[in-house]
């Protein structure tokens, strides 16, 4: 794991604490001893660079085993895009950015909570859309548009026997056919 920190307060308070800066590349590196138990090595590396002549800092955590500061900078510079479009569609999707709490375990339990949310949708994008008129869907889209459907789902013995969604919405019955396929590809 390899994870930049997004708060400004304590990334100031990090680097207070730092007792050495080194150069790398256009900024300088620190590192500290993790502010809490997180019941694994962590390393944290502080970055400092200087913007309109003062000083910025921000944070990194790491469990991964490297050598030096700069690996750890080089190893998050290379990452890939990927999970910055990712975070951008669940932000969107998930309404992450209208939701924050204070408290650290809070916010953990609700990083949790939009995990398996994410989780969920890419199944259920996986298994029942792929091959639709659904298929190119973000999860932005999947909630908004397919999820907030109403209807209902009929079960006898534990199994799907029917789907009944709001006919007069614009995707009902192709969302049916998906729902179906979602519902009882597991059951067979």
């Amino acid at each position: 794991m390899l994870a930049k920190g997004f708060n400004h307060q304590r990334a100031q308070a990090l680097a207070r604490r730092v007792q050495r800066w080194d150069p790398y590349r256009d900024v300088w590196l620190g590192e500290v001893a993790p502010p809490i138990n997180y019941g694994r090595p962590v390393r944290v590396i502080v970055k400092r660079r200087l913007e309109k002549g003062q000083y910025q800092h921000s944070y990194y955590l790491s469990s991964l085993a490297l050598p030096s500061k700069r690996a750890y900078m080089a190893h998050y510079d290379d990452r890939g895009g990927a999970e910055v479009e990712q975070f951008r569609n669940d932000k969107s999707g998930l309404g992450l950015t209208a939701r924050r709490k204070h408290d650290f375990w809070s916010q953990t339990a609700y990083i949790l909570l939009t995990d398996l949310a994410h989780n969920l949708l890419a199944d259920f994008h996986h298994r029942a859309l792929v091959g639709s008129r659904f298929e190119g869907y973000g999860p932005l889209r999947i909630v908004r548009d397919l999820l907030n459907t109403p209807g209902r789902l009929f079960l006898s013995d534990d199994r799907l026997v029917r789907v009944e969604l709001l006919s007069q919405k614009q995707f009902a019955s192709d969302l049916a056919v998906c729902l179906e396929k979602y519902c009882s590809e597991g059951q067979s």
